[in-house]
């Protein structure tokens, strides 16, 4: 089953499109397989009961789907026993489906009785054939419920549905979803815009809005958690509930999240407008995988985490420091067999003959939409007009059948829309009707589904022009009724349709009048042997890509997402054990802290929105916080600082010339503690002929580049495009590369280094590894330590060029969890394995023989006083000779950066803060208890 495929990870296979075909397998052998017949029976009750699939869910004016023809109740025997359903042998997993309103309406009898109505919808479909899930549905029943005894009542009848009620009131429902859901977010993912003042004013402000918005997800996420198990899959629906990933991922970081998008979701240009943008977008990068409709919605949801809150975008979704969500496109479909089946329906077929009877003699053309705005009516009937004005021997030979289900009719914009739309129908009717037949009839109510099915069938031209749909099933349900007749679907290309049907549809675009009016000059001529082809191909994707294939792909996805991260994390770091640092820390003799500047020690930039003051972050400041800790650290004389950073000398000195700590800038090439001069730690014979040329180079892209820019360093030089267009800095930087490479560095000894958006050149040799032993030999050469090097704590934010700082104090690096391989180094220290070879080729002689840990426990304070004889002796770039480390007394630690090379991680400056805090806190307590022994 399921569960098991996607839980066992000794059955895994090793790749994921490997699982991911392996479970579509599995998928289509379980639904040939004869303990899946009662499903058929199911499918075959409702297929004669006359439901719709019209609706994702009942979502009153705004639903998931558009058209809402029908009501019926043949789901409530799917619901009502499906628990009952279940194969005894394997357990199934659960499915926990959330969604802003359920399938079921309640309308209250009495204090103790509710009366439930299924309503239909196209999501509910989708999971009514799947076998392998257990499903609950969690959502407002669309009713307020002040009393206890209320929800107590209609939460034990709604159970009986499979269904658990998350119950809000109606300030909440005001605020939430007539508000921030449908005077907010429908609009502008929709490409309407955010309303003006005058519409907020009539849900009050903007602000209130999102915090009610906030509140309803929390009260959502509140149930869901409520009626979680281990091992569920939580299943998030649409735009309501954008903020529901975040809310349950902190309730339980372990519970498996997808979040589907019904409506499209808009290019990042039109979501940046949106006050709650940041917020909105890292809420649902908290679920584990994220669906749309088609490619181009999945395309614009990337876009926009790149462009607004400047994450990285890759094939594969969006990654965040090494935490990966997965974005993909998951066109849904419809339950065709039932749509194929009810033609064989003894009274659709009545239908159909009177339909026949009522246009015999005209070409029928049929428009199916929910009356609004994006749907684009206006747009399809002045088409029609201008076709009929060039085309007058088709005047009574064509019928346009129009059905526009009534929506929001207390709107002020729909009423004026449904006023616009009768006035067009009736000037045509006027101009090109006769007293026995009208070109136009228009139907403002909606059709049940046996009516439907007939209307579609003696259709010969379905004209979908939506200006802008998430996807719009009225052209699956067309094409699923049309074997027979093998009519013309004439396609928006706005609609999310388009990209799966396109091939076999006229696509168009519904703003340009006369190219509709020529399709549909087309369409009712187009030859018999093209419409056939057209249709049949039309017809295989929706009769194979159903609404329940689609359910079980994305629920076979977020599994595997799921497993693919956990591999991932088996990769990642463990974060830093703070307790144990400081423990060590405070058993230790001599101390060395080994400190990153930019983004470990530095001042935190508000980036929310990715609206960034360039020069504020550009000039770096030492974090406040870290002011008064670090100078207690400093006034230990068992604890010595370097601060080691890629920044140029001045930068530092302004930041930390009132310490007393060593100073590494420039990577490690020039060293001084700051009571001192500078001084440099550069190899010999550094060759730097190339600067000249890369320099003309950077100049030239820094001046084709707005808003990047570029640092020129004694040993290096960086070009920084963080701040510019990401995707046109991406562009610039590969040009910026292949330059370089053709030209100014094809023969120097330089390294090129990639940062997330710089491009940084260097001398070979130049890294903060490589820099790290000589600045050690310095350190000991121009300073009285008193004992060998016992603890050192390495932090930083390095690229993973200089990430060869960690390796250095450990160079054969564990492959597994580091704190159970940290004893890899538990003998004295220089040990150094291949991954060091260069480094001591370039700066290092041969180390000095230190005596046994025994023999310097007894002598090196003592009489023996080995200690000041080898550092008399003790050269320059030797500095890796006065380390006396076991690997429980090392500590290194990556600040913001899941991949690295690292033992440990911290999440930000922010924990760095607190870290050294703490060691200036134990620092401190250990020099007054060794004060008072004194």
């Amino acid at each position: 089953m399921q569960e098991n495929n996607c839980n066992s990870a000794s059955s895994i296979p090793t790749s994921r499109l490997e699982r991911l075909l392996r479970e579509r397998v599995l998928r289509r052998s379980s639904k040939s397989s004869p303990s899946l017949e009662e499903s058929r029976d199911t499918n075959g009750d409702l297929d004669n009961s006359g439901n719709v699939n019209d609706l994702y869910l009942s979502d009153g004016d705004r639903g998931y789907r558009d058209e809402d023809f029908s009501e019926g109740s043949a789901l409530e025997k799917h619901l009502t026993d499906g628990c009952e359903k279940q194969d005894a042998r394997v357990p199934k997993q659960r499915l926990l489906v959330v969604a802003n309103r359920l399938p079921v309406s309640a309308i209250r009898k009495d204090d103790y009785s509710w009366g439930l109505e299924i309503s239909v919808g196209g999501l509910v479909s989708a999971l009514l054939g799947i076998n392998e899930f257990e499903a609950r549905w969690i959502g407002w029943a669309g009713v307020n419920v002040p009393d206890e005894v209320g929800q107590r009542s209609l939460t034990k009848a709604l159970a009986e549905k499979r269904c658990i009620p998350v119950f809000l009131d109606e300030e909440i429902v005001h605020q939430y979803y007539n508000g921030y859901c449908n005077n907010i977010l429908w609009p502008l993912f929709h490409y309407l815009g955010l309303p003006q003042e005058d519409r907020l004013a009539t849900t009050r402000s903007f602000q209130s809005q999102f915090a009610a918005y906030k509140l309803a997800n929390k009260m959502f996420a509140d149930v869901v958690n409520e009626h979680y198990r281990e091992g569920d899959v939580v299943w998030c629906h649409d735009y309501h509930l954008m903020f529901l990933p975040k809310c349950l991922k902190e309730y339980n970081n372990k519970m498996k999240v997808g979040w589907f998008l019904h409506t499209p979701f808009p290019s990042s240009e039109i979501h940046r407008t949106l006050p709650s943008r940041s917020e909105l977008l890292r809420s649902v990068l908290a679920a584990d995988l994220v669906g749309f409709h088609t490619y181009d919605y999945a395309r614009h949801f990337v876009s926009a985490c790149t462009r607004i809150l400047g994450l990285e975008g890759t094939p594969d979704g969006v990654e965040d420091q090494g935490k990966l969500t997965r974005v993909a496109a998951f066109p849904i479909g419809i339950d065709s067999e039932r749509f194929v089946q009810a033609l064989e329906l003894t009274q659709v077929k009545a239908h159909i003959k009177e339909l026949k009877e009522r246009f015999a003699g005209r070409k029928v053309m049929l428009g199916v939409d929910r009356l609004d705005m994006i749907k684009g009516i206006p747009q399809k009937i002045l088409a029609f007009e201008k076709f009929l004005e060039e085309n007058p021997i088709w005047r009574d030979k064509v019928v346009l059948v129009q059905i526009a289900v009534p929506t929001r009719t207390d709107v002020p914009e729909y009423q004026k829309l449904s006023s616009q739309v009768h006035e067009i129908v009736g000037r045509i009717n006027g101009r090109f009707g006769t007293l026995t037949a009208v070109p136009i009839h228009h139907l403002d109510r909606s059709l049940d589904f046996h009516a439907l099915c007939a209307l579609y069938a003696v259709t010969d031209v379905a004209l979908v022009t939506s200006l802008r749909d998430g996807m719009n099933l009225v052209s699956y349900e067309f094409v699923a009724c049309q074997d027979s007749k093998k009519g013309v679907l004439i396609l928006s290309e706005f609609a999310g349709a388009a990209q799966s049907l396109g091939a076999g549809a006229i696509l168009v675009n519904p703003w340009n009048i006369t190219e509709v009016a020529t399709s549909i000059g087309y369409a009712l001529t187009m030859p018999e042997d093209e419409r056939e082809k057209r249709h049949r191909h039309n017809f295989t994707h929706v009769t194979t890509h159903t609404s329940q294939e689609w359910a079980e792909t994305f629920v076979s996805e977020l599994n595997d997402t799921v497993v693919e991260a956990q591999l991932r994390i088996r990769q990642i770091p463990p974060l830093l054990p703070k307790g144990d640092a400081v423990e060590r820390y405070m058993h230790s003799n001599n101390r060395l802290l080994i400190l990153g500047f930019n983004a470990t020690l530095t001042e935190p930039i508000d980036t929310q929105g990715r609206r960034i003051d360039q020069f504020k972050e550009m000039e770096l400041k030492l974090h406040p916080d870290l002011k008064e800790p670090l100078q207690r650290l400093c006034e230990d004389p068992k604890t010595t600082i370097i601060v080691l950073s890629g920044s140029d000398r001045n930068v530092l000195d302004e930041n930390f010339g009132g310490y007393s700590l060593w100073l590494a800038a420039e990577h490690g090439m020039f060293l001084r503690r700051t009571t001192g001069d500078w001084m440099t730690t550069m190899p010999e014979n550094l060759n730097m002929d190339w600067v000249d040329s890369v320099k003309h180079v950077f100049e030239y892209f820094t001046e084709r580049t707005p808003r990047s820019h570029f640092e020129l360093r004694e040993t290096s030089l960086v070009w920084n495009y963080k701040y510019a267009d990401v995707e046109f800095g991406k562009l610039q930087s590969k040009d910026l590369l292949q330059h370089l490479w053709t030209g100014p560095i094809s023969n120097a000894s330089v390294d090129v280094v990639q940062g997330a958006r710089s491009v940084e050149v260097r001398a070979v040799g130049v890294t903060k590894g490589a820099a790290i032993d000589r600045i050690l030999g310095e350190i000991v050469h121009h300073s009285h330590v008193k004992a060998p090097i016992d603890y050192v704590l390495c932090v930083g934010h390095f690229l993973p060029k200089d990430e060869d700082i960690y390796t250095f104090f450990e160079p054969e690096l564990p492959t597994g969890p580091a704190p159970t391989a940290r004893a890899k180094i538990a003998n004295p220290l220089n040990r150094f394995g291949s991954n060091s070879a260069g480094v001591a080729a370039l700066c290092r002689k041969a180390p000095l023989p230190i005596p046994s840990p025994e023999t310097r426990t007894n002598s090196f304070l003592g009489n023996g006083n080995w200690w000041s004889h080898m550092r008399e002796r003790m050269t320059v770039h030797e500095g890796s000779s006065v380390l006396d480390l076991r690997g429980e007394n090392y500590f290194s630690c990556a600040v913001g950066r899941k991949r690295s090379s690292a033992r440990y991680l911290l999440g930000s400056s922010s924990e760095v803060v607190s870290l050294l805090d703490e060691l200036a806190c134990s620092s401190s307590v250990m020099n007054i208890s060794n004060a008072r022994k004194d």
